[in-house]
């Protein structure tokens, strides 16, 4: 694997920019997921809304696939809200998540998500937890449930 930026999509953030984001709420402040998730009309948006303790949760709406990569330090738990979620991992079958479904995925594991359609899910992991995008082997292929 080799360690890359994707030049070809200039709406995803680079490793630094998604590291770097900060909290858009405060504790004890009320958020409606619904709201912000259809308020977001581009392709990509993945931002932080809260830290909670040493992590932070994060809200991912998108179509299409992102890049390969993997947090060297980080766990990272999927929480699908709507559409179909497939994460395809390097040297594993992928799986699909539909709504209130979840998947953690350990540190180092290199993946790649994909949505089918417009997908929304929340994710929590480390607070700046840094990312690297790679170039995988040939990915197994996602089994169906």
């Amino acid at each position: 694997m080799v360690a890359t930026e994707d030049s070809t999509r200039p709406n995803l953030p680079s490793a630094e920019e998604y590291s770097a984001e900060m909290a858009r709420y405060d504790h004890l402040e009320a958020v409606d997921l619904e709201a912000l998730q259809l308020a977001v009309t581009e392709p990509y948006k993945n931002q932080v809304l809260f830290n909670v303790n040493s992590e932070c949760m994060r809200l991912a709406v998108f179509e299409g696939e992102y890049r390969w990569h993997f947090h060297p330090r980080s766990d990272e738990l999927f929480v699908v809200l709507a559409g179909e979620l497939h994460i395809e991992f390097e040297d594993r079958a992928g799986v699909a998540l539909t709504p209130l479904q979840c998947l953690v995925v350990p540190a180092g594991t290199v993946h790649r998500t994909r949505a089918v359609g417009r997908t929304v899910n929340i994710t929590f992991e480390q607070q700046g937890a840094e990312t690297v995008f790679v170039e995988p082997k040939e990915p197994r292929s996602s089994r169906s449930d």
